[in-house]
């Protein structure tokens, strides 16, 4: 299963000031990815929708963003790479957004809620 995750979507799930510092809400969700994939052996592209200064690197997963930075580009950076696999139907978007959510599965790809996903990340069910 390839996951494509809605960054900043599962980050605004929790209100925990992370709107204070932006870039180490990314962080965090980067590391956060990180050992869930370690754990799962999972394939996840994170898109944000500008790029993270100073840029996060990782070995597990692809951190990527939208071209240009505006409303909803990261949204349409997903659905661009939606279009793009071979196999939609392997391709999970993990989004709390309906209009995402709804555009992603029209192309074949299967939704997780951002909230229950965090929820997995961070090991409750």
């Amino acid at each position: 299963m390839r996951w494509i995750v809605d960054g900043m979507n599962v980050i605004g799930t929790r209100p925990d000031g992370w709107w204070h510092d932006r870039h180490g809400a990314m962080v965090r969700l980067v590391d956060m990815l990180e050992r869930w994939v370690a754990a799962n052996g999972h394939d996840v592209t994170v898109v944000f929708e500008q790029p993270p200064r100073p840029p996060i690197r990782s070995s597990l997963i692809e951190v990527t963003h939208a071209p240009r930075p505006q409303p909803n580009s990261g949204d349409f950076e997903i659905l661009r790479r939606v279009a793009a696999e071979p196999d939609a139907v392997a391709v999970r978007v993990v989004t709390s957004d309906h209009w995402l959510a709804d555009q992603a599965r029209a192309a074949g790809a299967s939704v997780y809620g951002s909230d229950a996903f965090r929820c997995q990340l961070e090991g409750r069910s």
